[in-house]
């Protein structure tokens, strides 16, 4: 499901390496599966790479916690940006009353500027340690009956300035969940709605959330909508050529420790990037051999949140969609094309 870690690779949730399952008996309690006619095919494993275009990151103000100015408006130029992008979801109990999953990812994003001149201590360490996260997640599907479910999803990710070594402290580990309730119609349409907690829009928020995996009589087209986080129009050329038009919502909160500011007095600490972005794209996906599959993803990413903030006591807090606590610098991530890659095993 990934509702809070987008630039991580978490993948989408999709069980469809469970739509086989069977009774025991035609006395049985009967259960709803977890998916429907022709949704994209579930990864078990992916590795791919993504890569961004050119662009522009414009800094605000580096302020204190008194709101003092301790720097001018600058502007980052920077010839690119992105990394290697790894994940496995693997079923743990697929069973007809209970479906559990566990996953992993890695994401690393690299900076690659035009000047070695660094502008302030942000626009440094994005140079020099570019932005990585790793982490694990799980996801549960509780049917009830043939048509009422339940899905669950929890990751813990550590986010940061980091690359293979200094690697940000576990304490810093941030942690999303997820809960839906949701009514399976038939084998062409299952919905649902839910809460979600989650950092994508790039720090802390609850966010309500509403899911629609639907296929048309035609099985032509079809609708994969885990709303707002991500939405798909599917185009099914064959059983193993596949379309899909939609966008993605991908963000999360990075601990920056490896470039400090200071004020000429001490250093402000408790610093965390709070990065989202939109990606709006089309997507082929295509089996090259069995269940070896090719992912092509392209489209325009645009930067919704890139901006710095300080604790003032050491810890977390939720400012929402209302809250008015000062960042500490408002930057602007300007827009650009990108492109990403993936080789993935799907299940069968």
């Amino acid at each position: 499901m990934g509702f809070g870690q987008t630039d991580s690779l978490q993948q989408e949730e999709d069980f469809s390496m469970y739509e086989n399952l069977n009774f025991a008996d035609k006395g049985a309690k009967r259960f709803c599966t977890p998916k429907v006619f022709d949704l994209s095919p579930a990864k078990l494993i992916s590795i791919g790479f993504d890569h961004q275009g050119a662009f522009d990151v414009d800094y605000g103000h580096w302020k204190d916690q008194n709101g003092n100015h301790l720097s001018d408006l600058k502007q980052g130029d920077f010839q690119g940006a992105g990394g290697l992008r790894i994940s496995a979801n693997i079923p743990v109990i697929s069973k007809t009353n209970v479906v559990l999953q566990a996953g992993i990812n890695y994401a690393r994003t690299a900076f690659y500027a035009n000047s070695n001149r660094n502008l302030n201590p942000l626009d440094a360490t994005l140079k020099e340690n570019g932005l990585s996260t790793a982490g694990l997640s799980t996801t549960l599907f509780k049917p009830f009956n043939e048509e009422h479910f339940m899905i669950v999803q929890a990751s813990a990710d550590l986010n940061g300035d980091y690359a293979t070594k200094n690697i940000t402290p576990i304490k810093y580990t941030r942690y999303s969940s997820a809960i839906i309730f949701g009514k399976k119609k038939h084998d062409r349409k299952m919905i649902g709605f839910g809460l979600s907690r989650t950092y994508r829009v790039g720090e802390l928020n609850y966010i309500p959330v509403m899911l629609l995996n639907w296929t048309a009589p035609s099985r032509k087209w079809g609708v994969e909508m885990l709303a707002p986080a991500r939405v798909n129009i599917r185009k099914t050329i064959s059983p193993r050529n596949i379309l899909l038009f939609g966008y993605e919502l991908e963000g999360n909160s990075y601990r920056i420790l490896h470039h400090q500011l200071t004020n000429g007095t001490e250093n402000l600490s408790n610093i965390e990037l709070r990065r989202s972005e939109l990606r709006i794209r089309a997507t082929w996906e295509a089996s090259l051999y069995q269940f070896i599959w090719m992912s092509l993803q392209v489209g325009y990413r645009y930067g919704y949140s890139f901006n710095l903030d300080q604790y003032n006591d050491g810890k977390e807090f939720f400012r929402g969609f209302t809250g008015d606590q000062p960042y500490l610098q408002e930057n602007k991530m300007n827009g650009t094309w990108y492109a990403q890659l993936s080789l993935n095993l799907v299940s069968p």
